[in-house]
């Protein structure tokens, strides 16, 4: 059952120290909230089996599951990978807030913790959250084949398309290696990588291309991945935006990121003649910049 099937915020509380749990029950309560609490990484995680919160503020050290370990495992949880979980910790040392962000964390607040500065925090990412699960929502029924993934290669989210391109992983789980060390090289920085990688396909005799949309936070990179099926591609670009075969194939290319020179080359002709070809496909389209003509394609063939 989801908790917000009641109009106020539902925040999970998850802290051995009864005095802790007693101190912020008081100051979320008459601020509008719902608490739940849990005195160990086990009971929490048996308690989200019933109820989805909004938030979870979570006890970075505890007996048993510590918080890290307890985080991770909510995170593994398709409906709990966008819930915020909210680190409480007297560790102070930059390595334990990196382990508690790479645990699946989004903030963190130091111990002793200031109710004030606590519930501050908490509606800021109740309403991050919201946008977030507004953007999914919005993406998945305009049938994006979307994803979000961490610099190691990690899954944050993805569309239901994207899903089922990739066999409907969890949040938390890995991409595919291959797919993983390109994220991973890009993050290293050392040498220019491209902004796509193409592999074979998951459960299909085909390939799944996976390109760098854009950074949505400091850990957390916007991929498209398609399924690349040259002749059927060719296909809906020539009939659904009535182009020529030549001009399909052009514009199939244009929005696989391909420059013009990389196309002339893999087209065997000359930069020219592609040039030539965009000053036709672009009236046809309806559209002046290669920006547009490329969002008009790769909504041509996610249509099904």
């Amino acid at each position: 059952m989801r908790a917000d099937a009641d109009p106020r915020p539902t925040v999970l509380v998850v802290d051995d120290q009864p005095a802790m749990l007693n101190l912020l029950i008081e100051a979320f309560e008459p601020t509008g909230f719902n608490v739940l609490v849990a005195l160990q990484g086990e009971m929490a995680l048996r308690l989200l089996d019933q109820v989805t919160p909004d938030v979870i503020l979570l006890d970075a050290v505890m007996p048993g599951i510590d918080g890290f370990e307890t985080c991770r495992l909510i995170k593994r949880r398709p409906a709990l990978a966008l819930v915020p979980v909210i680190f409480m910790t007297g560790l102070t040392d930059t390595s334990n807030i990196v382990d508690g962000l790479a645990a699946g964390g989004v903030d963190y607040v130091t111990k002793p913790v200031v109710p004030e500065e606590v519930i501050a925090r908490v509606r800021v990412h109740l309403a991050n959250a919201q946008l977030t699960r507004s953007a999914q929502a919005a993406m998945d029924a305009s049938g994006r084949y979307l994803l979000a993934a961490d610099a190691q290669g990690r899954l944050r989210w993805c569309t239901q398309q994207a899903g089922r391109l990739l066999t409907r992983p969890s949040p938390g789980e890995m991409l595919p290696p291959d797919v993983a060390a390109w994220l991973q090289a890009r993050g290293g920085g050392k040498e220019p990588v491209p902004d796509t990688i193409t592999i074979p396909g998951i459960e299909t005799s085909g390939r799944l291309e996976f390109t760098l949309i854009g950074q949505l936070a400091n850990d957390e990179m916007l991929l498209r991945v398609v399924e690349l099926d040259a002749d059927n591609d060719l296909d809906r670009l020539h009939t659904r935006l009535n182009l020529t075969r030549r001009e399909a194939e052009v514009l199939l290319w244009l929005s696989r990121g391909k420059s013009n020179r990389d196309i002339a080359q893999i087209l065997n002709v000359s930069f020219r003649t592609i040039n030539k070809h965009l000053e036709q496909i672009y009236p046809k389209l309806g559209v002046e910049t290669r920006t547009s003509a490329v969002a008009l394609a790769i909504r041509a063939l996610e249509g099904g």
